[in-house]
């Protein structure tokens, strides 16, 4: 992660810690002048529009004083959902057995696209299954994973 994005992320967080919500994510798409901060966030009894809105409120409070982002931007505020962003290797666990979706920095295999069965977390990687062969691949590799819901 580059240093500008964990100093944006620090900021979410500080703005997010005085709410009662959880912060899931921080996700930045620069597009010139359409760039779009993404804030992910949970709370025990689900995440309203209203929560939204607070949260929201309280991200860009500290990001006019700050300044980090230079550029315009559109914020975002909203719950992980159903086909959540895994952003830390610690949210990892909790799909243990359900598909995910993983893009890589680096090919692997020769592909940087995987979509399978998380089978198990190691120490720096995860290891998911594909039509049962086994893909170990670390998690700084991970360029982006996403759970892909089951119906």
């Amino acid at each position: 992660m580059a240093k500008q994005d964990m100093q944006l992320e620090s900021y979410v967080a500080q703005a997010v810690a005085v709410t009662d919500f959880t912060l899931w994510g921080v996700e930045f798409i620069r597009a010139g002048k359409h760039s779009t901060l993404r804030v992910f966030i949970e709370g025990e009894n689900g995440i309203s529009v209203d929560d939204c809105a607070e949260v929201s409120r309280q991200v860009s409070a500290i990001l006019d004083v700050e300044d980090p982002i230079k550029d315009e931007y559109t914020l975002e505020v909203s719950s992980p959902g159903m086909d959540r962003i895994l952003f830390k290797p610690e949210q990892y666990p909790a799909y243990v057995g359900q598909h995910v979706n993983v893009k890589t920095r680096l090919p692997i295999e020769g592909r940087r696209k995987f979509k399978g069965l998380l089978q198990s977390i190691e120490e720096k990687s995860v290891v998911l299954e594909i039509d049962n062969d086994e893909y170990v691949i670390p998690f700084n590799n991970i360029e982006k994973a996403q759970v892909v819901p089951q119906f």
